[in-house]
């Protein structure tokens, strides 16, 4: 009876490691995402990853010149696999996205959408520019969702602090959009 069971169970455990090796199929939805930052229709997920890292910000004399302000300076994240694998990064400005393999693109913002209290807005980004081949050759959009911190830092931006920089962590999801 234990043979019957070990003969039963190592093919099913073959199978499972087969299974896990495999890349699996982006699982990415539109689904209830707001308007304003969803692709456009006749495009497909190339790719997803997740960014962690850290947004600088600079204390910067307002535009009117009515005080001061956390400015955005740039990000600076490792992009990962969902296994956890740097498969990439994000660095700016300008904004751009970069593959292991080499190849890369920047992207200029669409739009925004609100999204928890404490974590920087939803994001849509149509590509720019596209260096090399690889996996973000024919890239035309980008989707920042899923975002978890990042915003400007709570303590006072003052003229006694202009010029001052200060960095925050952050995480977010960045889908890639191909046109089909």
């Amino acid at each position: 009876m234990f043979t019957k069971t070990v003969l039963f169970v190592a093919p099913l455990l073959a199978l499972t490691a087969c299974a896990s090796s495999m890349t699996p199929a982006p699982t990415f939805s539109q689904a209830g995402m707001p308007a304003a930052v969803q692709v456009p229709a006749g495009h497909k997920v190339a790719m997803e990853a997740v960014g962690v890292g850290q947004i600088t910000y600079e204390c910067r004399a307002k535009k009117d010149m009515a005080g001061h302000e956390w400015v955005f300076v740039g990000p600076d994240a490792k992009l990962m696999s969902r296994s956890g694998q740097v498969v990439g990064a994000y660095y700016g400005p300008p904004a751009t996205w970069e593959s292991n393999d080499g190849s890369k693109l920047t992207g200029t913002q669409l739009a925004v959408a609100p999204a928890g209290a404490g974590d920087i807005p939803l994001q849509l980004v149509k590509t720019q520019t596209t260096v090399g081949t690889g996996a973000m050759q024919g890239v035309t959009y980008i989707q920042r969702v899923a975002t978890r911190g990042g915003v400007p830092p709570a303590m006072p931006c003052d003229g006694a602090k202009q010029g001052t920089k200060q960095i925050v962590n952050y995480q977010a999801d960045y889908i890639f959009w191909k046109a089909i």
